[in-house]
């Protein structure tokens, strides 16, 4: 049986593994070829940020793919303002997503929460529900926007929040996703903090909890087609 693909449209090369890592993982080893896109280079917003620091990131990055087997398209990612994203061209993030939509042909979709408290991953989710809006014969069947602690969670005083109603059974896959974040062990946070392991750990928990299971990663469905 051919393999259907999945595209990851992320705004920082560590938000796909926060946000679906072990997602990933699971859906690595079933019928799916799943490809990833970033939009900045995710550090040279912060002060004191230099090349050095931006490839590290990027050698991260690579770790954290090869752990939970899924592809970044780099030559397909963008090149924007990291934290900044407000200030480009929404129509060529657009195009640059549309651009991959082409090549990639997903079946299934995975971005941001359009009201995290982070600005690129507004922009980023607005962008990709634009890039994939519906037309004749539209292959791609599910939009999935996931959570990312310190943005999703600190975003809760807006009118809309995020509210899970799709969830993965990640119990067999949390220790793959606890090795790709611990890839990206400068994005990692102290205890209590809801971006530090123990936190996104206790997140999983409570996800699984939540629907009877002991971990899970937990989405909102931004668009379902049922063909």
């Amino acid at each position: 049986m051919k393999k259907k693909n999945i595209l990851i449209v992320v705004a920082h090369r560590d938000d796909e593994t926060f946000g679906c890592g072990a997602t990933m993982a699971k859906l690595s080893k079933q019928n799916y070829n799943i490809f990833a896109i970033s939009m900045t280079d995710g550090v040279s917003a912060r002060p004191g940020i230099n090349n050095t620091k931006i490839k590290k990131r990027f050698k991260n990055s690579i770790k954290a793919s090869n752990i939970l087997k899924f592809k970044w398209l780099n030559d397909y990612s963008g090149k924007f303002k990291d934290n900044n994203m407000d200030s480009e061209d929404l129509l060529k993030i657009i195009k640059l997503i549309e651009k991959t939509k082409k090549k990639i042909n997903p079946e299934i979709v995975f971005t941001h929460y359009p009201d995290d408290l982070n600005i690129d991953h507004q922009i980023v989710a607005n962008a990709t529900m634009t890039a994939f809006r519906p037309k004749a014969k539209e292959k791609c069947k599910m939009i999935l926007s996931f959570e990312i602690p310190s943005s999703t969670d600190y975003a809760n005083f807006k009118k809309r929040i995020f509210k899970p109603n799709y969830h993965v059974n990640i119990e067999k896959y949390w220790a793959l996703k606890s090795k790709a974040l611990k890839a990206y062990k400068d994005e990692i946070m102290k205890y209590p903090n809801s971006r530090s392991l123990k936190g996104i750990e206790n997140l999983a928990k409570y996800r699984g909890n939540q629907v009877g299971f002991k971990m899970a990663e937990s989405f909102q469905i931004l668009r379902f087609l049922d063909k």
